[in-house]
């Protein structure tokens, strides 16, 4: 018995130390496969045709960019993306060869990359396509330029309040040598009050950088209109007008979390005292590829209100007309009862260039009232010799010779019809 129980334990160990062996040997077979298989992917192999092509490419990617401004930055593919077709961003390379996935270029652009096992460059990114468009504003001034004025504006609702930051001006000119300017900015309608800016002293640049506070509710937000008349200030100290800048409120979207950063280049106010009936200033354009004819209604000033009845608002009816034939007509928003409203508001007719000699333009300024019927505040009609002479025809003709071009004017207003 004693011998069974021997033999018996001898060959149950024995199975076991085989058991073992076999283990330990299956270990060791799969760590030598793993060694194996990471020493060939650090492990470059023999260059082909591939990689002499590769390095002529590097070549004349270095040779380009040795000449240009810009240095390009290479874009480095990592081991583990290998084995897939890239096609490189520069227009010399080509398309890689399908040879061997885990084939590293013997020469190239250095990186920070370089060292991670078979990397290689497949192109260059251009850090010119990641910048920021350029601002022109501080640059480009067109001919005839008389300064340019940027502000900011942004309305709280919950107090009412319209902030306006004036920012700067540049490129004054004025009618001396010395100038100190400072700005005056009005809410109109209201003309009587207005706040003033602090003024720089002898600078056609000036950096205002300064805050004003406008009380208006949000009902009547919408129908008011920036105004900010340029000064400059000589050695005898008188003021001179150098410039106005006119930005209705109305075609805004004004929050607190949008602050608008805004420029526009000043024009000369019209000094001339207005007409008996008031005047009114649009822009012509006219569209020959389109056949498309554009009026852009701006402002109209000392209009002679009907104060008998309280006034509902005052707009401006611009109608087409062809051989005295009414053709189509259009209407700007009824603003409160003000003699020098602000629209810009702008309407397109089609028209065919055909019968530009035989259409003419009619713009109507009409006050309604509570109660009773429109009241004709005053008209002017533009238009070929047909219909027009002076100032009229003029801006006709010059809307035609300048084509695509906005063509402004004052016209005075008559009150017949």
């Amino acid at each position: 018995t004693e011998q069974a129980v021997a033999v018996a334990g001898g060959i149950i160990g024995g199975i076991i130390l085989f058991f073992l062996l076999g283990l330990t040997a299956y270990l060791l077979w799969k760590k030598f496969c793993h060694l194996f298989s990471y020493e060939k992917l650090i492990n470059p192999v023999k260059t082909t045709n591939a990689n002499a092509t590769f390095q002529d490419q590097a070549n004349s990617e270095i040779q380009l960019k040795s000449t240009s401004r810009c240095r390009s930055v290479p874009f480095i593919i990592p081991p583990t993306l290998h084995g897939r077709d890239w096609i490189h961003l520069t227009n010399e390379e080509q398309v890689q060869e399908d040879s061997d996935p885990y084939m590293t270029p013997q020469s190239g652009p250095r990186s920070s990359f370089h060292s991670l096992a078979g990397a290689y460059v497949v192109g260059t990114i251009n850090p010119d396509l990641y910048k920021f468009p350029e601002d022109k504003s501080e640059t480009d001034f067109p001919d005839g330029n008389i300064g340019r004025l940027w502000f900011s504006i942004e309305y709280e609702q919950e107090s009412e309040r319209l902030l306006v930051s004036l920012i700067k001006v540049r490129k004054l000119q004025p009618p001396a040598d010395s100038c100190s300017p400072f700005v005056k900015i009005y809410l109109l309608p209201d003309e009587r009050s207005y706040l003033q800016s602090k003024t720089k002293r002898k600078t056609l640049n000036p950096q205002f950088d300064e805050n004003f506070v406008f009380q208006v509710s949000s009902k009547m937000l919408l129908q008011r209109t920036l105004k900010f008349l340029v000064y400059c200030v000589d050695k005898q100290k008188k003021h001179h007008l150098l410039g106005q800048v006119i930005f209705p409120l109305k075609n805004e979207a004004l929050t607190e979390d949008n602050k608008l950063v805004i420029w526009r280049d000043l024009e000369k106010e019209n000094l001339e005292p207005p007409s008996e009936h008031g005047d009114i200033q649009f822009s012509l354009s006219y569209n020959d590829y389109l056949g498309r004819l554009t009026v852009v209604v701006l402002r109209a000033r000392g209009l002679k209100l009907q104060e008998e009845s309280p006034a509902v608002g005052v707009y401006v009816k611009v109608s087409l007309m062809n051989h005295n034939k009414f053709i189509k007509s259009k209407k700007t928003a009824a603003l409160l009862g003000t003699p020098n409203p602000v629209y810009n508001e702008t309407f397109s007719f089609k028209a065919d260039q055909t019968e530009l000699d035989t259409a003419s333009l009619s713009l109507s300024v009409l006050q309604t009232n509570k109660g009773e019927k429109t009241l004709l505040l005053g008209r002017v009609v533009v238009g070929p010799f047909m219909y027009t002479r002076g100032k009229e025809l003029e801006h006709w003709n010059e809307m035609i010779s300048k084509p695509k071009e906005l063509v402004k004017r004052w016209h005075a207003l008559c009150h017949s019809m």
